[in-house]
């Protein structure tokens, strides 16, 4: 471990807080994502266009996923890459294809389980609505209702004294579908046509709909001395802020490189990556390869840069958690505030082995920035990221790294507030090569 890091910068801290604001859905990550990119000089490329190979900036959008990278002068075509790879979704409440419903007076929203939310999180607690909506003519619109509009509510103690004994038992069909207001018929097309609206978008024109939602509480400094922030959707908007953050200024610093920096933020990955959007589809390895070719590079020189490349696979971790430490291995206790996380696992839950470790700790001792390393409780099963599935599909070194956090897939999380500093600069440092 190396020596502890300065102070964490509150400015990079407030600007991941408003990361997460703006990012109630993948699509709405991805477009922030984007525009940060855009303001320091990349470019998108659609994947139906030809690629040219000169050097900059530049990225793909495909739905809710985004890859950029940038091309140093003088890149050969066997150049390596060094790629940050993260995910865009978190679990949460997704609407269905029949979204209007209701009883009893109240008029509901139908939604679907997304991943595996702590789904309590979700109870009593004020809930926009965001997602994509896709028209008749085949484009999509981003639409973001960020005020309340729905509410999962729960059933009162006194009709449910068990629950104080027993604990809370939630059928995720009848429990958790949200109310928005009352009436005693149920009017088809009802949600869609308010979202129309909210868009400013023709009565009519949509086609389909990727909507879910989200809490309208910001998120926030917490503590005596603010040491901490809670939050939405940091299990991994955490690390694909972190990573555009340390893209943009490894681009714009005038350093020179030796490898080409990445950045791949997938979607689905709470529901196993097998999407073309996500981390076991096509997406990283189609992009890396147009790279290649497009500096005039054969197989051969792409075999060369694929067996030289390395990938960190960044996403949240457990912290120790003060009220069940016995969940964790007692020899491996990370700290909020301890600086990024290495994760290991020999059964190759995660993808890191001993040289990914010194990958990570070089990149770490050049940041200045301290490291700590997970494993589970050998009794407790042991979860999983896009390490392994990157590794397996791409032939690529990964190793998983990440950020301590607590409740992690509840609708807030809780995280420390130097933490997202520190992991920036210690992806910075791996970009740098």
């Amino acid at each position: 471990m190396s020596a502890p890091a300065a102070r964490f910068d509150r400015g990079h801290t407030d600007d991941l807080m408003s990361f997460l604001a703006a990012g109630p859905s993948p699509y709405h990550a991805v477009a922030t994502t984007a525009a940060r990119l855009e303001k320091a000089g990349f470019r998108q490329v659609a994947e139906t266009d030809a690629w040219d190979g000169t050097s900059g900036g530049r990225y793909v959008l495909r739905g809710g996923a985004i890859v950029a990278w940038y091309v140093p002068g003088g890149a050969e075509p066997h150049t390596p890459f060094h790629i940050v790879g993260a995910h865009t979704d978190s679990p949460n409440l997704r609407v269905k294809p029949q979204p209007d419903s209701g009883a009893h007076g109240w008029r509901q929203v139908a939604v679907e389980i997304y991943g595996g939310p702590l789904m309590n999180s979700w109870l009593d607690r004020d809930l926009g609505l965001a997602g994509r909506l896709t028209l008749r003519d085949g484009s999509s619109v981003l639409v973001n209702v960020d005020r309340p509009l729905l509410r999962v509510p729960q059933l009162a103690i006194h009709l449910d004294r068990a629950v104080s004994t027993e604990g809370l038992k939630l059928d995720k069909q009848r429990h958790l579908q949200p109310v928005w207001g009352l009436g005693n018929d149920v009017r088809e097309g009802d949600l869609i046509s308010f979202l129309e609206q909210e868009a400013g978008i023709t009565a009519g024109s949509v086609a389909g709909w990727d909507l879910m939602v989200h809490p309208v509480e910001p998120p926030a400094y917490l503590g005596r001395d603010r040491e901490l922030v809670a939050g939405p959707r940091m299990d991994n908007l955490f690390s694909v802020h972190a990573a555009t953050a340390a893209l943009t200024a490894v681009a714009t610093s005038g350093a020179a490189l030796t490898r080409i920096p990445v950045l791949a933020a997938f979607d689905h990955e709470e529901n196993g990556s097998q999407s073309d959007t996500g981390a076991d589809g096509p997406l990283l390895g189609s992009v890396l390869e147009r790279s290649v070719f497009a500096r005039g590079g054969s197989y051969e020189d792409r075999a060369r840069a694929f067996a030289g490349t390395v990938c960190l696979s960044s996403d949240t971790g457990h912290a120790v958690h003060p009220n069940y430490a016995e969940r964790h291995d007692p020899t491996h206790h990370p700290r909020v505030n301890g600086g990024p996380i290495l994760k290991v696992n020999v059964n190759n839950r995660y993808a890191t082995d001993g040289s990914g470790r010194a990958v990570f700790a070089a990149a770490c001792e050049k940041a200045n920035v301290p490291f700590q390393t997970f494993v589970s409780n050998n009794s407790m099963p042991c979860g999983t990221t896009i390490g392994p599935i990157t590794a397996a599909r791409h032939g690529i070194r990964t190793v998983d790294i990440g950020a301590a956090i607590l409740s992690m897939h509840s609708a807030r999380e809780l995280c420390g507030a130097d933490d997202p500093f520190l992991l920036a600069n210690a992806l910075t440092a791996f970009l740098e090569g």
